[in-house]
């Protein structure tokens, strides 16, 4: 037995398939990195930098936390182009099986849109010019786990748009 929930609604056309699809894997790289970290492997970073994170120890919480949550939050993305994205699953209380509102998920993408942006070149931007003690190929390493994140926000973008001109019409 197949599940529908995966499945794109009918009229969703290749490109954007597959910028749903990018955007949910565009964190894989840095969430490996940030959870290879909580468990202490530190990359070429110096002791310090370890130190300065705390990890491991209380920080790997944190590390944790974010790796899960950025790749949950960009999953949502996958809600733009399949049914769970226009009516909510009968397992949610009060919700379930009633219709999703397109105002609030493009607003609420766009918001999304806007923040992975701003983050994704501010942290490349910041990697770039940090002095990281530690291996030289360190800061590379860093900047390639990184450099996918700012895909997200130009295909979340896309993938809003088509999202809003597929639902546009729906309250």
């Amino acid at each position: 037995m197949t599940s529908t929930a995966f499945r794109s609604v009918p009229g969703v056309p290749r490109w954007a398939k597959w910028s749903a699809h990018t955007v949910a894997l565009v964190n894989i790289p840095s969430g490996v990195w940030r959870l290879g970290l909580a468990v202490g492997i530190p990359f070429g970073l110096a002791q310090s930098e370890m130190d300065a994170m705390k990890t491991p120890g209380w920080g790997s919480l944190y590390l944790v936390f974010l790796a899960v949550f950025s790749e949950a939050v960009a999953f949502l993305a996958l809600g733009l182009i399949q049914p769970w994205g226009e009516t909510w699953p009968r397992w949610i209380p009060f919700v379930g099986g009633k219709t999703v509102s397109a105002r609030k998920v493009v607003v609420v993408s766009s918001l999304g849109v806007l923040a992975t942006t701003i983050y994704a070149a501010l942290f490349v931007y910041t990697t770039f010019n940090a002095d990281m003690a530690g291996e030289p190929w360190a800061d590379w390493l860093i900047a390639a786990v990184y450099l996918p994140l700012l895909s997200w926000g130009p295909l979340l973008a896309v993938v809003t748009w088509h999202y809003h001109r597929r639902r546009g019409q729906v309250s």
